[in-house]
């Protein structure tokens, strides 16, 4: 059994290894690369188990692997500051001009997509021979439907698009998770009910949908405003750092504990400590010192978050027999979120022009990430996980190497050059 301390060491040698193999030799965008050879590794080493059971080493690497708790260190750990980090860079005034199309989208959108998933997965299991309940998989449609904030974010980075498509996206994928997480303990708390003869009443659903939603909003607003008044009476850029450390932990923790949505209160909170307000506050010198390390922390932590997914396959175990299924998901969750784009676009667009290539951009820059692999691990075992395992762990990996490494010649066709990066 390895201590905390190892496994941390383990990680970081791992990624720093990985991260330096790739820009030496491979040069993927970073977080593809790390995934790209974790999973290679994962599968290498599975091949040596099949060729040499008697051997102990890939079993000894996967009790490493299952000592890492992927749904507790993403959503009760590593979130948080991803999150924060996410909303601190965002031009917030380019977000406000964009603000209904990120709300329609981070909520209709979501429950656009959980459902034509949840319907058409459905069908699809019970036309391969698959038994999916209903329930559950609307449940897997609420667990795949966000945006994954770590994976867009780092796409962003990696393309030029248009500013206003720029902040539809990332703001987007900012704000939708948190709504994803309700939706899907709501699903999964029917489908759970469903098991057992018992229906959670529509007033329950309604109020955890405002207390999560409202309740995480609210905190970020608090807690943003003590981080930008506590910066604004100092001039210490190691102290403002240490501030925004603090409230992004703070805010978080408090969320978990009341009951209200964590990511929505950290990302509320990001926005106004690196809004126009929270940077003046900074001073020219805190505002670089403090932006670079949380650049730091975000890249460091992102490059651990795809480390992990690819290293996840040996304690995953996907049996080929549900190839049929998690293939099959991949066009399901794309239809699903071409139509939760184009609805809220569509809504928008009766008031407003939208850049050209937008729905097309959005559909395929809709990354998905370890926000859904983390949310399918924390579900109860049951008879049918395996499935919704198997296909969100193929829908992942597809959405951040096939849509990352295309995303640029999908802009390059649909976006007009003279518009892109402006």
């Amino acid at each position: 059994m390895l201590s905390t301390f190892e496994i941390a060491a383990l990680l970081l040698t791992l990624t720093a290894g990985f991260s330096w193999l790739n820009l030496y030799l491979i040069h993927l965008p970073r977080q593809v690369g790390l995934l790209l050879m974790a999973l290679a590794a994962s599968l290498v080493l599975l091949a040596f188990e099949w060729l040499f059971p008697t051997l102990a080493m890939p079993e000894t690497l996967r009790n490493f692997i299952e000592q890492v708790d992927f749904h507790s260190a993403v959503m009760n750990g590593m979130l948080a500051f991803l999150l924060f980090a996410g909303a601190l860079a965002i031009d917030v005034e380019l977000l406000k001009s964009e603000r209904w199309t990120v709300a329609l989208m981070a909520t209709l959108g979501v429950l656009i997509s959980t459902a034509i998933v949840g319907i058409l997965g459905w069908l699809v299991a019970g036309l391969f021979g698959y038994h999916l309940p209903l329930a559950w998989a609307l449940a897997f449609g609420a667990l795949i439907s966000p945006t994954d904030p770590v994976a867009v974010l780092s796409l962003v980075k990696y393309t030029k698009l248009p500013r206003s498509l720029e902040a539809k996206i990332a703001g987007e994928s900012l704000f939708n998770d948190g709504v994803s997480v309700v939706v899907f303990t709501v699903f999964l708390a029917i489908a759970i009910g469903v098991g057992k003869d018992a229906h959670p009443e529509a007033g329950h659903v309604a109020w955890l949908f405002l207390a999560q939603g409202a309740g995480g909003g609210a905190l970020g607003l608090f807690s943003g405003w003590v981080g930008y008044r506590a910066i604004l009476a100092i001039d210490q850029h190691t102290v403002a750092t240490t501030v925004s450390l603090a409230i992004a932990t703070a805010t978080y923790a408090v969320a978990l504990r009341l009951g209200v949505s964590g990511p929505i209160a950290v990302v509320v909170a990001g926005l106004i400590i690196g809004g126009r307000a929270g940077k003046l506050a900074m001073g020219e010198r805190g505002e670089r010192y403090i932006f670079a390390t949380w650049e730091l922390i975000e890249e460091l932590l992102n490059s651990v978050l795809f480390l992990l997914i690819g290293l996840e396959v040996l304690v995953v175990r996907l049996d080929p027999a549900l190839a049929w299924f998690a293939v099959a998901s991949i066009p399901i969750v794309l239809l699903a979120r071409l139509v939760a784009v184009a609805i809220p676009l569509g809504l928008i667009g009766l008031g407003q022009s939208m850049p050209a290539g937008s729905i097309p951009v959005l559909t395929w820059g809709g990354l998905r990430g370890g926000i859904s692999v983390a949310l399918a691990l924390s579900m109860p075992n049951f008879q049918e996980k395996p499935l919704i395992l198997a296909a969100t762990y193929t829908v992942v990996v597809f959405s951040v190497v096939v849509q990352g490494l295309s995303m640029r010649w999908v802009i390059g066709k649909t976006v007009d050059p003279k518009v892109a990066g402006a």
